[in-house]
C-alpha cells in the first residue's frame, strides 16, 4: 500500500498546483469561446487519442448535457464542421498525429481551433488559435546508472505516460462545466433531462 498512497498524495498535490498554475486568460477565453458557441448554435467538436480522447468523450457528455452541439472525432454520426464551429483539441504532447493533423484540417476549414496541451511551443499549440496550457508532463533525460539519477533528484514518476496531464485535464474540463452551469444558470436537474435513458 506504500506506492498507492504515495501515488494519490502526489496525484492530488500535483492537480492542485496545476490548476492554480493555470493563466486566467485562457481559462476566460475557453469559456467564452463556448458560450460564443452554444449561443450561435455553432457545432463544438472533441478530438483526443487515447486517454486523451477518453477524457475529452467525458467533457462532450457534459455539454450535450447543457444543450451543446457537440460531437466527438471518430464517431459516424459526427457531420462536417466549418465557419464558426469550434474545435477543442486535447493532446498533452501536443504531437499526437491524429490529432495534429485533424487540427490542421480544422483550420483549413475556419474552424475556430482550441488546444489543450503540456507543451505551449508543440506543433499543435502553433495550429490553435488558443492554447490552454496545463502543466502535466515532464520530459527528464534519464540518467543510465541509478546512483547518478538519485543524487540529480531524478526519479521514476508514480503518474507514468502522461497521467497527470490526463488527470489534470478532467478535473480543469469539469471545472469548465461548472462553470458554464453558473453563467447558463443550468442546475443538475436541467442536465438530467438531457441524460441518457437508455444505458
Amino acid at each position: 500500500m506504500e506506492f498507492f498512497n504515495q501515488a494519490y498524495t502526489e496525484l492530488l498535490r500535483s492537480i492542485e498546483a496545476a490548476l492554480n498554475g493555470l493563466n486566467p486568460v485562457e481559462v476566460e477565453l475557453i469559456l467564452s469561446s463556448l458560450q460564443e458557441a452554444q449561443k450561435e448554435r455553432s457545432k463544438v467538436l472533441i478530438i483526443g487519442a487515447g486517454r486523451s480522447g477518453l477524457v475529452g468523450k467525458a467533457f462532450a457528455m457534459r455539454l450535450m448535457h447543457l444543450g451543446f452541439d457537440v460531437y466527438v472525432l471518430g464517431e459516424t454520426i459526427t457531420p462536417h464542421v466549418g465557419d464558426n464551429d469550434l474545435v477543442i483539441v486535447i493532446s498533452g504532447s501536443g504531437t499526437t498525429s491524429g490529432p495534429l493533423n485533424a487540427a490542421n484540417m480544422a483550420k483549413k476549414l475556419n474552424s475556430k481551433v482550441i488546444a489543450i496541451t503540456s507543451k505551449e511551443n508543440s506543433p499543435l499549440a502553433k495550429t490553435a488559435d488558443l492554447v490552454v496550457d496545463i502543466p502535466g508532463r515532464q520530459d527528464i533525460a534519464k540518467e543510465d546508472e541509478y546512483t547518478s539519477r538519485q543524487l540529480k533528484g531524478q526519479h521514476e514518476s508514480l503518474a507514468p505516460m502522461g497521467t497527470m496531464f490526463e488527470d489534470t485535464c478532467m478535473i480543469f474540463l469539469d471545472s469548465i462545466i461548472a462553470e458554464l452551469m453558473n453563467r447558463m444558470g443550468v442546475s443538475e436537474e436541467s442536465l438530467l433531462e438531457r441524460h441518457a435513458t437508455i444505458e
